[in-house]
């Protein structure tokens, strides 16, 4: 007789069935499901079928595809434990955006990543990798670097022991130089990336500090890869500053 999955299994195989879907990839045939999370044909039939009952999954129009549901999206909503922070720099982001006309993210330390809440963009903005609810390696980008700078000393330690993975020429994948940058951006309070993820495309990113002056986020913009993108550090301090005031 086959014996039952326990429950940690079950809750397992849910987490690697959802973590398949990303903005690259919102509808996914049960066959790409299997395939993705490594799980049998039948377990991700079975799987999908109850997720979709409870709402987390649901199925395209044609019944070919799977996507996230609507359901799992209004749970996660009301869990957020970033909303307070998105929405307080929200209004700020905005005003930015007037001002700067191109992308502007509010990203936090998850891990070894930059994982960002929140993203202003604009019809003829420079190309940008980032999405909301997506992910990006901390060596790599603005908002990364400046969580990194002010992470935990073991989070530093892990990410400067690890392969540092090279996006153009310009992305730092030297320990070196990643010591060296993380100390200047604690001396100067922000950091200017011009071509580290795209040649094309700069990043400059500065801390948000919360409570206790705590760093809790990192706020920056992509903005063409050109001499006016280090203009952007003084609004980038003051809307900074707005939030810090409207969390504290």
């Amino acid at each position: 007789m086959t014996r039952p999955e326990s429950a940690d299994g079950v809750l397992s195989r849910a987490v690697r069935l959802l973590e398949c879907f990303d903005a690259r990839s919102s509808e996914l045939t049960v066959t790409d499901l299997s395939r993705r999370a490594g799980l049998p044909l039948s377990t991700t039939s079975r799987m999908v079928a109850e997720l979709s009952r409870h709402g987390l999954l649901a199925r395209s129009e044609d019944g070919r595809k799977v996507r996230v549901g609507v359901r799992l999206w209004e749970l996660g909503s009301r869990a957020a434990p970033t909303r307070g922070l998105r929405e307080a720099a929200l209004p700020f982001m905005e005003d930015l955006h007037a001002v700067v006309g191109h992308h502007i993210q509010l990203g936090v330390l998850e891990g070894r990543e930059v994982l960002f809440l929140e993203r202003l963009s604009a019809r003829e903005a420079v190309v940008n990798v980032t999405e909301v609810a997506g992910r990006l390696p901390l060596h790599a980008s603005s908002a990364g670097l400046v969580l990194l700078a002010h992470a935990p000393a073991d989070v530093q330690q892990t990410v400067l022991s690890e392969p540092l993975r090279r996006f153009t020429a310009a992305t730092i994948t030297s320990p070196e130089q990643l010591r060296t940058t993380l100390a200047e951006i604690r001396r100067v309070g922000h950091i200017h990336t011009p071509g580290h993820i795209r040649e094309a495309a700069a990043g400059v990113a500065v801390p948000v500090r919360g409570r206790g002056e705590h760093v809790v986020a990192a706020l920056s913009v992509v903005v063409p890869n050109e001499e006016l993108a280090i203009r952007t550090v003084p609004a980038l301090h003051a809307a900074a500053h707005g939030i810090h005031r409207a969390m504290s």
